[in-house]
C-alpha cells in the first residue's frame, strides 16, 4: 500500500465524462481520457485491507491492491504487467465492465469503493501510450490445431491463451468482423471499435489466424472441424434473444435490440471507411428488416438491462421524438440492497449515461398488445401495471385493474435478454448435450464430446464480458491439459487473500 492515510484524504473521482449536449451529437465514447494525477490519487485510496475482497469479487482474479501500489509509486510499467497477466483485454474491461470488484471492495463498506475500474483503464491506456503493449509470440509451437468458434471476448481470450501455448489457433467468425457483441452489441459511445482493432493487430503479428464471413457448421461441416483440428472451443455466445409473442408481434416496427444496435455500429464503421456488409445481421444471417432508425419517433425499450439502456443512448443520437423505458421486475432499491449485503452484488438502481442523456423509465410495466395502423406499421403499444405476489411460496405477476392505457409508439425494441445459443446447425451437428436452460453442458469446459470445448455465454448463459473472458481463459487451460497432459498457462486465482499478504 502507498499511502496508508490515502482513503481518508482523497474522495472516490472516477471517469468523467463529455457534457451531455455535446456527445449526444457523435459517437466518440462518452468518457474523457484518463488524467495521471487522478488515477495516481485513486490509487492512493486503495487500504491495507489484509484479505482483499476485490480478488473474489472479480471473475478473472484481478491482482488489485498490487496494481494499484504501482500506479501510486508511479511504477506504470509494473501496473501494467501485473494487470495484462490475470486480464487479456482490461481495455475492454475498463470500458464496459459493472466493476464487480468495487462491489467487494472493503473501503466500499462504509465508503465509496475504489475506483478500480477506472484505474484499470489508465493503466492500458498509458501502456498502449508508452508502446509496452506488443506482441509477443511462442519461441515453440506444438504441432497442435486448434479452432476457436466465435470471436466474442470468450474467443479472443481462448485463441489469446491458447496461442501463447504454442497452438496453432484459427479464430472463426460468421459475421464480417472480429469482436461479437463487443463489436456488434456495445455502441461505440461506449467502447470505441479502434479499441478492438489494435488489440486483434497484436494478437494478429502473435500468429492467431482470423477468418471471418465463415459460418462453421454451413461453410465449414462438423465433419471437417473434427477432422482438420486437433480440438475446438465453441465460444459463440448466447445469440436466441427472448421474444415477447403477444398480439402484433409481426407489425412493422417491432424489433430485437440486436438489429437496431448492430446496424448503428455498422453505420459508424461505415463513416470510418471501414467495409462493412450491410447486407447481413450482426450474427452473418441475410438482413430482412431494412434500415432502423428512432429519428423523430415514439421509442420504447422494453427491458431494463444494460442493452436497452444502449438502446436508449442509440434512439437519442437518431434524434428520436421520445424515449420510453420500461421493466416488468419492480424498481431496485436507490441504496444497496439488505437482501445483497457487502461483499455480494448489489441489488440497487443503476443510472447509466444513456438514461442521463434523456428517457422516462418505469417498472412493473408489462406489455400486452402491440396495435398496429391499416398499413401493418407499429402505431402504440397497450400497457398495465402488475404488482408481484407471493403464490403457494412463488412470486407471481398480477394485473392491476383499471391501469392499462396505451402509448404512441412507432419503434419498440425488444432488450429483454437471450434464451441459450443456437442449437440448430453446428451445436446439433456436433452432437454436444444442453443443461436444463439450453446452453452446453460442459462443465469442467470439456463436452460429451471430447474434443469439444464451450466457454463463455454459451456455457454459462448470459453475463458480463468480465465473466467471457474468464471462460475464455479457464477453457484454454483445459484445452492445453487434454492436449499436451499438463499446462503452464495462468490458473485462475481461487484465494481472496493477496500475495504481497503471503509474502510473495
Amino acid at each position: 500500500m502507498g499511502k496508508p492515510t490515502g482513503f481518508l484524504e482523497f474522495e472516490r473521482e472516477a471517469s468523467k465524462y463529455r457534457s451531455i449536449d455535446e456527445r449526444k451529437k457523435d459517437y466518440q465514447e462518452v468518457e474523457q481520457k484518463y488524467s495521471k494525477e487522478q488515477t495516481h490519487e485513486q490509487a492512493a485510496r486503495c487500504m491495507d485491507c489484509g484479505i482483499p475482497f476485490c480478488h473474489n469479487g472479480c471473475p478473472l482474479g484481478n491482482i488489485i491492491p498490487e496494481f494499484n501500489d504501482a500506479v501510486y509509486e508511479e511504477n506504470w510499467k509494473q501496473a501494467y504487467e501485473i494487470l495484462a497477466s490475470t486480464n487479456n483485454f482490461p481495455e475492454f474491461t475498463g470500458r464496459i465492465c459493472p466493476a464487480p470488484c468495487e462491489s467487494s471492495c472493503v473501503l466500499g463498506i462504509n465508503k465509496p469503493p475504489v475506483a478500480i475500474e477506472y484505474i484499470e483503464k489508465s493503466i492500458i491506456e498509458r501502456a498502449y501510450e508508452e508502446g509496452w503493449v506488443v506482441a509477443s509470440p511462442p519461441s515453440v509451437r506444438t504441432g497442435k490445431n486448434i479452432a476457436v468458434v466465435g470471436s466474442g471476448p470468450a474467443g479472443m481470450a481462448a485463441s489469446a491463451q491458447l496461442n501463447k501455448a504454442g497452438h496453432t489457433v484459427t479464430l472463426f467468425e460468421r459475421a464480417d468482423q472480429i469482436g461479437g457483441l463487443v463489436r456488434y452489441g456495445i455502441p461505440d459511445f461506449k467502447l470505441n471499435k479502434d479499441i478492438i482493432d489494435r488489440r486483434i493487430a497484436v494478437m494478429e503479428e502473435e500468429g492467431v489466424i482470423f477468418k471471418t464471413n465463415t459460418n462453421v457448421g454451413v461453410d465449414i461441416t462438423s465433419e471437417q472441424l473434427e477432422r482438420d483440428f486437433d480440438a475446438v472451443v465453441l465460444t459463440g455466445g448466447s445469440t436466441v434473444p427472448r421474444d415477447l409473442n403477444i398480439p402484433g408481434r409481426e407489425l412493422k416496427g417491432v424489433h430485437f435490440a440486436m438489429e437496431f444496435l448492430s446496424q448503428q455500429n455498422k453505420r459508424v464503421a461505415d463513416t470510418k471507411g471501414i467495409k462493412v456488409d450491410f447486407s447481413v445481421d450482426h450474427q452473418g444471417a441475410k438482413y430482412q428488416n431494412g434500415d432502423l432508425s428512432a429519428k423523430g419517433k415514439n421509442v420504447v425499450v422494453i427491458g431494463g438491462g444494460d442493452t436497452g439502456s444502449d438502446c436508449v443512448g442509440t434512439s437519442n443520437r437518431h434524434g428520436a421524438k421520445a424515449i420510453y423505458q420500461i421493466e416488468i421486475m419492480p424498481m431496485p432499491p436507490k441504496e444497496r440492497a439488505e437482501s445483497t449485503p457487502w461483499p455480494m452484488w448489489p441489488m440497487q438502481l443503476r443510472t447509466s449515461t444513456s438514461h442521463k442523456e434523456g428517457c422516462d423509465r418505469d417498472w412493473q410495466i408489462n406489455t400486452k398488445e402491440f396495435v398496429g395502423d391499416e398499413n401493418g406499421n407499429l402505431k402504440a403499444l397497450k400497457l398495465v401495471n402488475i404488482e408481484w405476489v407471493k403464490d403457494n411460496g412463488r412470486m407471481t405477476m398480477k394485473e392491476i385493474p383499471g391501469t392499462e392505457k396505451e402509448v404512441p409508439c412507432e419503434l419498440a425494441l425488444l432488450a429483454a435478454g437471450f434464451l441459450h445459443p443456437q442449437q440448430e446447425g453446428l451445436l446439433n451437428d456436433l452432437g454436444v448435450e444442453y443443461d436444463q436452460r439450453g446452453n452446453i453442458n460442459a462443465p469442467k469446459y470439456q463436452t460429451s464430446n471430447e474434443k469439444i470445448f464451450a466457454a463463455g455465454d454459451m456455457r454459462r448463459g448470459q453475463s458480463l464480458v468480465v465473466w467471457a473472458i474468464s471462460e475464455g481463459r479457464e477453457a484454454a487451460r483445459a484445452v492445453d491439459q487434454y492436449l499436451m497432459g499438463e499446462s503452464f498457462l495462468e490458473a485462475k486465482a481461487v484465494s481472496m487473500i493477496s500475495p504481497s499478504y503471503l509474502g510473495v
